[in-house]
Parts: C-alpha cells; sequence; structure tokens
C-alpha cells in the first residue's frame, strides 16, 4: 500500500478513510492531550486561553471519569474549594466550603462547557513513541463507536504530548491467598456507591486511608457492621483545627517554619483534638505526614467521623489479613472473623508505563522521576499535568506551566515558514 499525504488548512477536515486504509492517520497541529479529568481540563483551558489548538483524548465516555464512575456517593472534596479549583474558574459562591462530588462533577462541566472543551471520548490510546527522524509523536488509540460495536483504529502525529492521566488511573487489587473460596461478595472501593445494600451485613474492609475510612463510616451510618484492616501505620488527622481547614493552617505555616517543625505541629495538633489512637489500632509512621507525602505520596487521613466510630467499637480495626477462608478470613495475629462481604480500599496507581514508550521522564511507578514542582516538562516535547502528589492545586499550577510553554514554542514555530509535515510523514488524512 502507498502512503498518501493530503496538505490541510489549519483547522479540522475529515475524509472517510474506510474503503482505503484500516489505521486513520491525523495530524495535530498543537498538543494531544491523554485524559479528560481535572488536570486534562485544566491544560485544555489554559492552551485555550493562549490560542493554541490541541486535542483531548479520553478512554472513558466521558469528562472526569474517575470522578463519575468510580466514588462513592458520600464522597466531598477533602480540601477547602479554593485549594481545589482549576485556573481562571472559580467555584460558584454558593457552593459549601467543602463541595460533594456530584457539585464538583457540576463545577466541571461547567469549566469545559465555559472554554469548550470537546475531548474524544471512548478512545484509548495504546502507545505513544517519539519518532527522532520527524521530530515527532506518533500516538497509536483505538476508539469505540457511539454503539460500541466496532472498534476503529487512529495514528495521531503531533509536535507535543501532554500526559494527563493521573495517578489513580487504574485500581490496585492485591492478592490474597484463599479470596477465590471465600464465596461473599468482593469489590475495589472503585464500585462502591453506598452501603444501604450492606444493611446488618458484617463487611471487611481493606486499606486505611480516606477512602477506607470513609467507606467504613459510611457502612456504619447504613447499619452494616464495618471491620477496617490496617496493616501499616497511618497518620490521621483532624479535617479542621479550631474551625479552620488543617491543610490551609498547614500551607500557612510553611511559609515561615521548616517541613519537620510543621509537621511536629500538626501532630501535636492531632493529638490534643483527636487523643491517643494507637490503643485503637492506629498507629502513626516514624516520619511526620507531610514529610511521608513528599517522599512517598501517601496521603494523611483527613477524619471526618470515623474515629468516633472507632473509638465507639462500631468499626473494629484489625491487624493484616493472612488468608481467606469460605465464609471467614484469617488474620496475621490468627484470630478469625465470620464476614458476609469485602470492600477493597487498597487505592489506585498511574498506568503511563503501560501505553508510553520511554523511559527517561516518567519513573516504573508511572511518575514523573522529577518531584514536584519540576516534574511537568520532559524532553522532545513531552509534559505532564496532575502527578504531583499535591492534589488539585499542584495540577493547576503544572496545568499554567505547561500550557505557556507549549504556546512560547507553538507560537515560534507557527512563525517559521510553514513546512508542510505531511510531506514527510506517513498517510495524513486528517487535520486538527
Amino acid at each position: 500500500m502507498h502512503n498518501i499525504c493530503l496538505n490541510m488548512p489549519p483547522m479540522v477536515q475529515t475524509i472517510d478513510p474506510e474503503d482505503f486504509f484500516t489505521r486513520r492517520c491525523i495530524w495535530v497541529n498543537g498538543p494531544v492531550i491523554v485524559g479528560a479529568g481535572p488536570s486534562g481540563l485544566a491544560v485544555s483551558a489554559c492552551l485555550k486561553d493562549q490560542g493554541v489548538p490541541f486535542i483531548v483524548l479520553e478512554r472513558a465516555n466521558c469528562i472526569a471519569s474517575l470522578w463519575q464512575n468510580r466514588t462513592y456517593n458520600r464522597l466531598k472534596l477533602h480540601l477547602p474549594k479554593q485549594f481545589c479549583q482549576l485556573p481562571n474558574f472559580p467555584f460558584p459562591e454558593d457552593f459549601p466550603e467543602y463541595p460533594s462530588k456530584f457539585q464538583f462533577i457540576k463545577y466541571l462541566e461547567s469549566y469545559a462547557n465555559h472554554f469548550n472543551i470537546n475531548p474524544q471520548f471512548n478512545e484509548t490510546v495504546q502507545s505513544a513513541k517519539y519518532d527522532e527522524t520527524f521530530g515527532l509523536w506518533r500516538i497509536k488509540t483505538i476508539r469505540k463507536s457511539h454503539l460500541g460495536n466496532c472498534l476503529n483504529e487512529y495514528d495521531y502525529i503531533c509536535r507535543w504530548l501532554v500526559v494527563a492521566t493521573g495517578e489513580n488511573a487504574e485500581k490496585v487489587v492485591p492478592e490474597f491467598e484463599g479470596l477465590e473460596e471465600f464465596g461473599g461478595n468482593v469489590m475495589h472501593a472503585c464500585d462502591y456507591k453506598s452501603g444501604q445494600s450492606y444493611n446488618g451485613q458484617k463487611v471487611l474492609v481493606v486499606g486505611c486511608g480516606n477512602s477506607g475510612m470513609e467507606v467504613s463510616l459510611d457502612l456504619c451510618n447504613h447499619n452494616a457492621r464495618p471491620t477496617l484492616v490496617v496493616r501499616s501505620s497511618v497518620h490521621v488527622l483532624p479535617r479542621e483545627v479550631f474551625g479552620k481547614s488543617t491543610f490551609e493552617l498547614a500551607v500557612k505555616l510553611m511559609k515561615h517554619f521548616p517541613l519537620k517543625v510543621v509537621d511536629k505541629i500538626l501532630l501535636i495538633l492531632a493529638r490534643l483534638i483527636l487523643g491517643n489512637m494507637e490503643k485503637y489500632g492506629l498507629k502513626r509512621p516514624s516520619k511526620g505526614p507531610l514529610e511521608l507525602k513528599n517522599t512517598t505520596g501517601k496521603t494523611p487521613v483527613l477524619d471526618i467521623g470515623a474515629l468516633k466510630k472507632i473509638r465507639s467499637g462500631k468499626i473494629k480495626v484489625v491487624s493484616g489479613i493472612k488468608r481467606f477462608l469460605p465464609g471467614k478470613v484469617e488474620f496475621v495475629d490468627d484470630r478469625v472473623l465470620q464476614i458476609d462481604s469485602v470492600v477493597l480500599a487498597t487505592g489506585y496507581r498511574s498506568n503511563v508505563p503501560s501505553w508510553l514508550k520511554e523511559n527517561e521522564f516518567f519513573s516504573k511507578d508511572g511518575f514523573p522521576r522529577n518531584p514536584f514542582p519540576n516534574g511537568w516538562k520532559g524532553s522532545a516535547g513531552l509534559y505532564a499535568v496532575g502527578f504531583t502528589r499535591t492534589g488539585l492545586s499542584g495540577a493547576s499550577l503544572d496545568a499554567i506551566s505547561v500550557s505557556h510553554d507549549i504556546s512560547k514554542s507553538w507560537k515560534e514555530e507557527t512563525k517559521q515558514k510553514k513546512k508542510s509535515v505531511a510531506t514527510r510523514h506517513r498517510r495524513c488524512i486528517s487535520h486538527f
């Protein structure tokens, strides 16, 4: 088959390739952004503000699929809204300080509409590789049809690639001996919506992060009997200190004191407000909460009521799991507990290593090798947004930095005499 290229103007044109090619090639006059979550939306809006064209590829059928499809109903933002808003678009004034999941989704939809961001949904990136010969990225994708009954293959060719798939792209499901023989209902927290269907059940919640704590609280509020597995140490902080956000307090303290001093202040306040939690099975790590977050990405738990239930005995805390038995679980201390269901609040991970074919900018765990705030720019037009381990505020800062850097390069290149990339590359039949 001969290679065919069409010289297109800078706006979108489409030619039906089904009669000619099995894989359609699309030239993008700007960056390709992978991911339509908050990070992808933020960098899209910033690029719009700079007048840079782009395309957003999203494997799900909606924006912010983690929030829309993989979070429980009672979820609220853990931080005050001013630390979670995206660039150039504040939250509505009538939103509470800690917006609900549904309010945050509404905000993101308004954000996308305001900046006229229209991702290409149901399109999964198979691979992205830099071609050093041509100085371009080639992104191979599979797109589901609207009816979902057929798949179409595409190649996107671009100068810049923005990875915005986030820290929580794939669920983590540990292997447990005997889990297949357990016989009861087992689900990951990403599929948990409400404790309503667990009324009266004995539920084992595996994982003691924010999700594990909140799922346990939700189960308790729906008359279930949760048992929380706490395998390792964990920092639990009050969400507020004397009516003010603990996170906001930490930010202010960091302006005046070293990190380790701020950690000591936070731990003293936590002890005064929450009391000694070790007697309930919640041991603190040797590193302070901020130091641990910076070095490992492990977020401290911000308590919204679970500790009260733990103290009262309505949420039981147990050590690590040894194995599952039919209808039961055995712990490392040899205790055996009869249970009905299991919720795995075992977290998420980045999926970047599975599709991005490079090994310099991203490490094996799917995070930029350089920590925040220096992990947004790689080489050869590669960028990352939303891998800061600092939440939405860090993603917004990344988005601003990335958009300014791409805009500078894009404007410099478009000022030069336009050269047809198509004449140097394989059959590009569409142009963005």
